[in-house]
């Protein structure tokens, strides 16, 4: 099988741990799902991350974290907007909030990655690469 969109492999590994109610779940490293997971992080959706250094690439686990009270998933949906064989680029403006404001969308800009709202108040656009809810 050939890995034509490694982002979509990690939210969908991320999604089905998260529906398997899995503690972690491990993806390929690469520099750009660190800093996805890292807005995960300080989103409040997943607990956390560890970079383990194995083979060529190596591998980042990923720490899923859940309600205690009710036991459901800090992410209820995953959804991956730009892809390889459609990108998908806003201007500042063009930006969408996800959920009237409850969720989070994940925008590749010239100055890295980042939420759509910290983009929008910098006043940067860029490409849309997924939404989190």
């Amino acid at each position: 099988m050939s890995m034509t969109d490694p982002i979509a492999d990690m939210l969908t590994r991320i999604r089905n741990a998260a529906h398997a109610k899995h503690r972690r779940v491990d993806v390929p490293a690469s520099k750009m799902k660190a800093a996805i997971a890292k807005i995960l992080e300080e989103e409040g959706y997943i607990q956390g991350t560890r970079l383990i250094k194995e083979g060529p690439q190596g591998t980042l686990r990923i720490f899923l974290k859940y309600d205690d009270t009710k036991g459901g998933n800090a992410i209820r949906g995953l959804k991956r907007v730009s892809m390889p064989g459609r990108r998908v680029y806003v201007s500042h403006e063009g930006i969408p909030r996800v959920l009237g404001g409850y969720g989070v969308c994940i925008v590749s800009t010239s100055q890295g990655l980042m939420t759509g709202l910290i983009a929008r108040q910098k006043g940067i656009g860029g490409e849309l690469v997924c939404q989190v809810w």
